[in-house]
């Protein structure tokens, strides 16, 4: 059976793909509000052995934290407890093939992909387009040496483990994996858009690295704006990805955040922007400060 990386690895848009820069002034913010200080962290999801290591500043605030919050803690589950539960999700319904939920041409794309890596597409006969798509990205990673083992939010949650510091999620794992399958109503979109990216895997990465290394809100602004395309695919992204998931992850900070100092490490597209979780806490009369 194909082996997947889990859902959420899609929308990191490739800031971990250099490794010089790993143990960098990367961008923390610390946020205040009445007597609690508590700490904001934009994370990438995958890296290579040379990005092993937290920044000191950054196992300082967990230290000096109650409580770390992350997207997901798929740390806290065996890998065949993700796998029984992802199962249901990846799988296509009924007599339903991957052939069925393409066009013609993007599908033969597909196929010529695989096959240049001696791949047989029918692995992939009843897996969603989502699924799929996971997988290809997976495949471009690892290629360059990087996957989710060396990724910061491992790192996070392994350090605060460590500290005896608690860790609590935003939201569950089938959250993420029901939020794939929503998008698979413009698959040919996604993997049209999938290619594209992969296409530009090597053009603009170091600059997105810089961004996130040294808290460049303005670059990472952009970055998340030429994430996103305006067709209708590009629109439901963005809603599903990351406006309505800041928006729930906002009212949940919102009840702990001025009882709990909390360390919140999330990928960094979600500080960004009007819904971003800066401006959402600033909104709401926290100062943040970048450190």
């Amino acid at each position: 059976m194909v082996k997947f990386l889990s859902p959420f690895i899609f929308f990191c848009f490739f800031l971990s793909l250099f490794s010089a820069f790993a143990n960098a002034e990367v961008g923390l913010w610390k946020v205040e509000k009445g007597q609690k200080t508590s700490y904001l962290f934009g994370t990438v999801h995958v890296g290579d052995k040379q990005m092993q290591g937290l920044p000191v500043k950054v196992k300082t605030a967990i230290k000096n934290s109650d409580k770390v919050m992350v997207e997901v803690n798929l740390e806290a589950l065996s890998q065949l407890a993700i796998q029984q539960r992802s199962i249901p999700f990846m799988l296509l319904k009924g007599n339903q093939t991957l052939a069925s939920q393409l066009s013609p041409e993007v599908y033969n794309k597909l196929k010529a992909y695989f096959a240049a890596k001696q791949i047989d597409i029918a692995l992939f006969e009843r897996y969603a387009p989502w699924a799929v798509m996971v997988t290809m990205l997976q495949l471009e990673y690892q290629k360059l040496g990087f996957t989710d083992k060396n990724g910061i939010d491992k790192q996070v949650i392994a350090f605060a483990n460590e500290s005896n510091i608690a860790v609590d999620e935003f939201e569950t794992l089938e959250y993420q994996l029901e939020m794939f399958s929503q998008l698979s109503v413009h698959s040919n979109d996604m993997l049209k858009e999938t290619f594209a990216q992969m296409a530009d895997l090597n053009t603009y990465f170091l600059d997105l690295v810089a961004a996130w290394r040294s808290g460049d809100l303005k670059k990472l602004s952009h970055y998340y704006n030429v994430s996103f395309s305006d067709d209708k695919y590009g629109q439901l992204a963005e809603q599903l990805m990351i406006i309505e998931r800041n928006n729930n992850w906002i009212e949940i900070l919102k009840e702990q955040l001025p009882n709990t100092s909390l360390f919140v490490a999330v990928g960094a597209l979600h500080l960004v922007e009007q819904y971003g979780l800066i401006a959402q806490l600033k909104a709401e009369g926290y100062t943040i400060t970048p450190l």
